[in-house]
């Protein structure tokens, strides 16, 4: 049902990685649903992928970011469900970039004009630069995988800051997985991407945002070229799960550093 209902709005696109789990019951129509799914008895035990905020221990945080970011071609759209909740947390946000781009402080957003931002495929929360307002305390298991795919990967370049064909301007900057500015990796531009940062959970905790409390039968469909979104993680003792379909379609800014495509980058891994 996931799976053809996403259909109606575009083609489906694979996700880029290899490490991503896949959804095993939709078979190779579907492309790679991704089956993120947190079990206690499991995870709890190992420590894996667990975060300390506001003096809660919690399980798949996931801070603001758009999908993607880490390569050069973003995807359309994502639609998500979420059919095993906590009875307590796991609510997932969202921010319109165009109404996030008219909220931003004027001095902080105009720095951003015209400016592109460094992404890579490294996930850990532990190395995160930007925005951080919690304490990693452990990496999943996966990720050695991870890093090594990460590796073979280009760094991805995107703007903060890009302007529709309506006209109307795009604030698109992700804390998660951004690793620097482009042209200016020294401390400045990595204070500018800080305060952008924090300012995008300041408005993401206020009015800015959409949060989403999840009942199993809901289906959420977002434009991810002018969203951002994140999950504000949920008590470690409950099992949760998500599985997100992916809608092919670029909108075309990104492009990797070395200027490869993503099919060359495919083929390498490969």
């Amino acid at each position: 049902m996931q799976v053809a209902l996403s259909k109606v709005f575009g083609p489906l696109k694979d996700h880029p990685t290899q490490t991503t789990p896949r959804d095993d019951e939709t078979g190779e129509e579907a492309l790679g649903v991704i089956d993120m799914h947190y079990t206690p008895r499991d995870e709890v035990a190992k420590g894996e992928g667990l975060v300390e905020m506001n003096g809660a221990i919690i399980a798949r945080f996931s801070p603001w970011h758009f999908d993607h970011c880490y390569n050069d071609e973003l995807n359309y759209a994502g639609v998500l469900r979420a059919p095993i909740n906590a009875p307590v947390g796991g609510r997932t946000g969202f921010m319109d970039g165009v109404e996030l781009y008219r909220q931003f402080p004027p001095a902080l957003r105009d720095r951003l004009e015209a400016r592109n931002v460094i992404y890579t495929l490294d996930t850990r929360l532990s190395t995160m630069k930007y925005g951080v307002n919690f304490t990693a305390l452990t990496e999943y298991a996966t990720t050695p995988q991870l890093l090594k795919e990460a590796s073979t990967f280009p760094r991805a370049m995107h703007p903060a800051i890009w302007t529709r064909e309506t006209g109307e301007k795009v604030m698109h900057f992700g804390p998660w997985m951004a690793v620097g500015l482009e042209h200016q990796e020294d401390q400045e531009g990595d204070r500018l991407l800080d305060d952008a940062a924090h300012e995008i959970n300041r408005l993401g905790e206020g009015t800015s945002a959409y949060w989403h409390d999840w009942t199993p039968t809901d289906m959420i469909i977002w434009d991810n070229h002018r969203m951002l979104h994140a999950v504000e993680g949920c008590d470690a003792q409950y099992e949760r799960q998500t599985l997100r379909t992916t809608i092919k379609g670029d909108y075309g800014h990104g492009y990797f550093e070395d200027g490869k495509k993503i099919g060359e980058v495919q083929r390498e891994i490969a």
